[in-house]
């Protein structure tokens, strides 16, 4: 099984350039409450019809579809962390239930990236993104459920105490995902609305590959999840080590041996808030991401603890939905402008 290994702190602070300028094991989820999650995350709510005239004044509820998106970097949950990319599962599960707090609804990359984002008038997006495949993010049980204290059936809990925060989140995988040499972890997440994405067959360092190795780590790992689940559309990609290869354009689309990729995101390691899919600056091929993390501890001010507070103290930075999936407002204080192709959709107050 494949674990991420510790970055260089020179390799994030180089990424935080680019990209902006008492725990113990968790109880099983009540039967009642893992249904109800199951149940949401399987059938999804269908897109909003409102018109434009029948929703919220964006002013009313501050829309800004232009702000920030923070997407999630999760690796490992342990009870006792031996690197930043840990998290105990009690941390994950606070996290979790201060998003809830906030307003932000998940989404997956695939739904972020190409703008498909369908949530409450004056909620907030958030990503939640497992690297690696690990066994502590998802298992099944003997009864074919998420196996208790893994971060999905964590998440699936607090979605279920939490009506409006979707069970959703998109998980990273190299070869011989979450120990299920069967391909069954694979077939239950899609089955039930995760997304899955690509890291690599072998955990490769593509900063370190020619072009043709890059374009083989990555079609081998969409084959791998595709011989899972051989019609699933694989949509995105996390670049392993956040390392981006010499020719950038290949992490998004190329072919090797007749498997051809074309990703609409490409995942950085971090360490900063992305931008709306929406704004014209937006770059799907280097999208940066933020490490879960407490407020504490090595480069924390990197982290999601201290991300989330600064979005909470400047609440106008954040994108803020205005509840109508067919149009995209903000304020014309924002400080940035919708992409040409969006223009049609795209209304300033």
């Amino acid at each position: 099984m494949n674990t991420e290994s510790p970055r260089p702190v020179a390799a994030v602070v180089a990424l935080v350039a680019a990209a902006c300028c008492a725990c113990g094991a968790q109880p099983a989820e009540p039967p009642d409450r893992a249904a109800a999650a199951l149940s949401a995350a399987a059938s999804p709510p269908p897109p909003s019809t409102e018109s434009s005239s029948a929703a919220p004044d964006p002013a009313a509820v501050k829309a800004n579809e232009l702000g920030q998106v923070p997407i999630l970097m999760y690796h490992r949950l342990v009870e006792q962390p031996t690197s930043v990319y840990d998290r105990t599962p009690a941390a994950f599960r606070a996290e979790l239930e201060r998003l809830a707090a906030e307003g932000y609804v998940p989404v997956t990359t695939a739904e972020y990236a190409t703008g498909r984002i369908d949530i409450p008038a004056g909620a907030h997006p958030v990503v939640l993104t497992f690297d690696d495949g690990d066994a502590t993010q998802f298992a099944l049980g003997p009864d074919g459920r998420p196996a208790p204290g893994t971060a999905i059936a964590i998440l699936l809990d607090v979605a279920a105490k939490h009506p409006g925060f979707r069970p959703v989140a998109s998980l990273y995988v190299n070869a011989g995902p979450f120990g299920s040499p069967d391909g069954a972890a694979l077939r239950w997440l899609r089955d039930h609305g995760f997304e899955i994405g690509n890291h690599t067959r072998d955990h490769t360092n593509l900063a370190q590959a020619g072009d043709h190795q890059v374009q083989e780590a990555i079609a081998l790992g969409q084959r791998e999840i595709q011989k899972a689940v051989p019609d699933y559309r694989v949509s995105s990609l996390a670049l392993p080590f956040g390392a981006v290869p010499t020719n950038a354009s290949l992490a998004l689309r190329g072919a090797f041996d007749g498997t051809s990729y074309e990703y609409a995101c490409v995942l950085m390691v971090g360490a900063g808030p992305a931008l709306s899919p929406y704004r014209a600056d937006f770059d799907p091929g280097a999208t940066p991401r933020i490490r879960s993390q407490d407020a504490t501890g090595d480069e924390a001010r990197y982290g999601s603890t201290v991300w989330l507070d600064q979005l909470a103290a400047a609440p106008d930075q954040r994108y803020t939905s205005d509840g109508v999936v067919d149009r995209i407002s903000y304020p014309t204080s924002a400080g940035a402008a919708p992409a040409l192709r969006f223009a049609d959709r795209a209304v300033a107050y």
